[in-house]
């Protein structure tokens, strides 16, 4: 199975022909895809100008969606190196016990639904660099009582989730999937009571 800088390189081939091309780069996808496979996918065509479901895509606006999602890769392997090594250097000092962010962080490795957005076609706006470090920002600063890519306050508590984790607090405004470890107490018992109001709301 190609790797994703092997399949990056097939993307920037102008002897391949432009459907391949495309093919490549949504196997990229299989390698990272920070807000899950379909929304990143629709993240990068909609930032590159590419209609989602065109075969055919232009070349330039192919290598441009390719650019932000390495721009992004790199970005957030480079955070992994540097978490292997802090947690290489605890365990040195007899802290085995990660933290609970970086147990989710454990089950993001490698770059696939980091955050993930429960809508594919409702995503954060920005480059996926940006968004990325807005997170790490968060990991490294503690828990919040806000979404820590928008910082909009707009939570809701979804129990239907069609991914891992199945249930969890969705931001109302860029739609990721908050990582609960990035929330207060208080942050998340208000999403909580959000989902009971838009019920009785609706009664």
């Amino acid at each position: 199975m190609a790797g994703f800088r092997a399949l990056a390189r097939e993307v920037r081939n102008p002897r391949r022909h432009i459907t391949a091309r495309r093919t490549s780069l949504r196997k990229c996808l299989e390698r990272f895809a920070p807000y899950g496979h379909r929304a990143t996918w629709h993240h990068l065509c909609t930032r590159s100008g590419i209609a989602p479901e065109d075969r055919k895509p232009d070349p330039l606006r192919l290598l441009t969606a390719l650019e932000e999602l390495e721009e992004a890769r790199t970005l957030w392997l480079a955070y992994e190196a540097d978490f292997a090594a802090r947690r290489r250097q605890e365990k040195l000092l007899g802290i085995r016990q990660p933290s609970a962010v970086d147990d989710w962080h454990l089950r993001t490795w490698g770059g696939c639904d980091i955050i993930p957005c429960e809508n594919p076609q409702t995503h954060p706006d920005g480059r996926l660099a940006d968004v990325l470090r807005r997170l790490i920002v968060a990991m490294e600063s503690g828990p919040g009582s806000a979404c820590p890519v928008c910082a909009r306050q707009d939570l809701m508590w979804r129990e239907d989730l069609d991914r891992y984790p199945s249930a969890g607090p969705v931001c109302g405004d860029c739609g990721i999937v908050v990582p609960l470890p990035l929330l207060t107490t208080e942050a998340l018992s208000a999403a909580r009571r959000a989902v009971r109001e838009s019920r009785y709301a609706t009664v």
